[in-house]
């Protein structure tokens, strides 16, 4: 590379680095760091998951003993699948499916409000940037820390199992916990798209809190329960055992509406490399199948759906919102 090239390599990423959007994507990373908000969030995860992956890597060496020979051991991703002896301290998974949610919802649930209560928001656009910088920033901002988190959780986990197993982690199993830990950061993605919808649409930072919590809620709790009281009253009882395969379609299908249970299917499919197919199998399927684990290429053709459908939701999400946040009146 010449020196003219160099320079102009330079003088490009420094009009990056001083475009008003970085500089905005900046503050909002730098406001969520310095934020009590997100330490506390921050240090109730790292807490969590590293007292489940300290009960998962304790109770590792025995599933070990019972694995037969020959058969893959996949160790780091019994980490985060394990729970505790006895079942006292969840898995891995779970404190993740459980605060994640939690963490995208608190990290944008004042995002705009909090801007238009503090009289900021007036004095933001006054400067000669575009509308949807300060949107896209705080999108892009928030994604940042999260990935940051996740990205640190998936080393510690690392870090720890070569400490205490004293063996590194197979290539296959790097990948799939480096596509796993994407998973996270677009689930997590989700509801930070929602929660900034919320502080769009209300005025007051608790209630758009109160409603992506509600959402997370009903997901979570009272969908399940809704789908299988609506499917099971749609057939009459003496009907319901020659019904019971279509029942159990149905029954995926209206859940996979749901972007909890898009992404509890990814992490069986991605932490259980023995993990062939998501849907109901029949005996014809199951004969002569072959019990081998599935490579990762394999396993991803199987979560794409599943992928893609969470991307959408994110996206119909942050379009909806960006859309409101463009024709909304600020001055009001």
């Amino acid at each position: 590379m010449t020196t003219l090239d160099r320079e102009k390599v330079s003088l490009y990423t420094q009009r990056i680095i001083t475009s008003p959007f970085w500089v905005l994507v900046g503050k909002e990373v730098r406001d969520h760091i310095k934020s009590i908000r997100f330490n506390i969030l921050m240090v109730i995860i790292l807490l969590t998951c590293i007292g489940s992956l300290y009960a998962a890597l304790t109770q590792v060496r025995d599933v070990a003993n019972n694995i037969e020979a020959g058969e893959e051991l996949y160790l780091y991703l019994k980490i985060f699948t394990i729970s505790g002896e006895n079942g006292t301290l969840p898995p891995f998974v779970t404190f993740i499916s459980f605060l994640g949610p939690l963490l995208g919802i608190a990290m944008g649930f004042d995002a705009i409000n909090s801007e238009k209560n503090n009289k900021t928001l007036l004095r933001i656009m006054s400067q000669p940037i575009p509308r949807d910088y300060l949107i896209l920033a705080k999108f892009t901002g928030s994604l940042f820390v999260i990935a940051f988190l996740v990205i640190m959780l998936g080393t510690l986990i690392f870090s720890l199992g070569i400490l205490i197993m004293g063996i590194p982690p197979t290539f296959e199993e790097f990948i799939r916990v480096f596509v796993y830990l994407i998973m996270i950061i677009v689930y997590i993605g989700f509801w930070l798209a929602l929660s900034i919808l919320f502080s769009i649409l209300f005025k007051q930072a608790a209630t758009s809190a109160l409603s992506g919590i509600a959402i997370w809620l009903f997901f979570s709790v009272f969908y399940s329960i809704l789908v299988n009281l609506l499917v099971t009253a749609s057939v009459p009882d003496q009907l319901f055992q020659d019904a019971q395969g279509a029942n159990q379609d149905k029954i995926t299908t209206y859940m996979r509406l749901s972007p909890n249970y898009l992404f509890s299917e990814i992490t069986t499919v991605l932490l259980n490399p023995g993990f062939r197919t998501l849907g109901p199998v029949t005996m014809e399927q199951a004969k002569g199948a072959i019990p081998s684990p599935l490579a990762i290429n394999e396993s991803l053709m199987i979560v794409w759906p599943q992928f893609i459908g969470i991307l959408a939701l994110s996206t119909i999400c942050f379009l909806i919102a960006y859309t409101i946040f463009m024709r909304q009146e600020i001055r009001s």
